[in-house]
């Protein structure tokens, strides 16, 4: 029997390297192609396809749902299973919703990956039980996500009344002494959280759930 060829996609090279040791020792999947951003992946797929892609959701330029959404279209017969830090319900709908048909955490040990790489190559979606619960509980009490319900971090917080008071990503990088690159992930961050494409739409949101004054 053939191993199941996958591949994963990542922007930071500990994740992938971390991946590759965890499965190295079984011999049912073979990592063939790995990326550390959209572009990179889509040049590669256009040589070769994997059974089962990993895909990260954070990553700089195009992020992994609208990168979910090119390659799902491009290349039908992928699955791709989203590979994240995040466990909002917010980011699980979003990139089912683009052709993802599984969802995994990154603190997955190497079972939960093996098997959840196996049912996805069965036909089947595979969701972590826990992130199952929330969307069975975002189902029952309704959609409307609170501010309990979208944890923000202290310093997406801090990042998040900056751009409220309009200052720019480099005014923003200066005043808390970060780099520009971690300001641009922060607000990545922010606006799927909060399900919005715009600074206009990331301010009236914050306002609306209370985030901001």
């Amino acid at each position: 029997m053939q191993p199941i060829k996958l591949g994963t996609t990542d922007d930071h090279e500990v994740v992938i390297n971390g991946l590759k040791a965890m499965l190295s020792s079984d011999d049912g999947v073979s990592i063939i192609l790995t990326a550390n951003n959209g572009a990179q992946l889509l040049q590669q797929l256009e040589a070769q396809q994997p059974d089962v892609l990993l895909m990260d959701i954070q990553m700089q330029g195009m992020d992994g749902i609208e990168l979910t959404k090119q390659v799902h279209k491009l290349y039908p017969s992928v699955r791709i299973i989203a590979f994240s830090s995040f466990d909002d319900t917010h980011y699980i709908r979003q990139i089912l919703r683009n052709g993802a048909v599984g969802y995994l955490l990154k603190n997955a040990d190497q079972s939960t990956i093996l098997q959840a790489i196996k049912v996805v190559m069965e036909g089947e979606e595979y969701i972590d039980e826990s992130l199952k619960r929330n969307l069975l509980q975002e189902s029952i009490f309704g959609k409307r996500r609170s501010i309990y319900e979208v944890p923000l971090t202290n310093r997406e917080k801090e990042i998040l009344k900056l751009i409220a008071e309009e200052h720019t990503n480099q005014q923003i990088a200066e005043k808390l002494y970060i780099s520009l690159r971690t300001v641009e992930t922060h607000r990545l961050n922010l606006t799927q959280k909060l399900g919005v494409k715009t600074p206009a739409g990331l301010v009236k949101e914050a306002i609306k759930r209370g985030l901001i004054a």
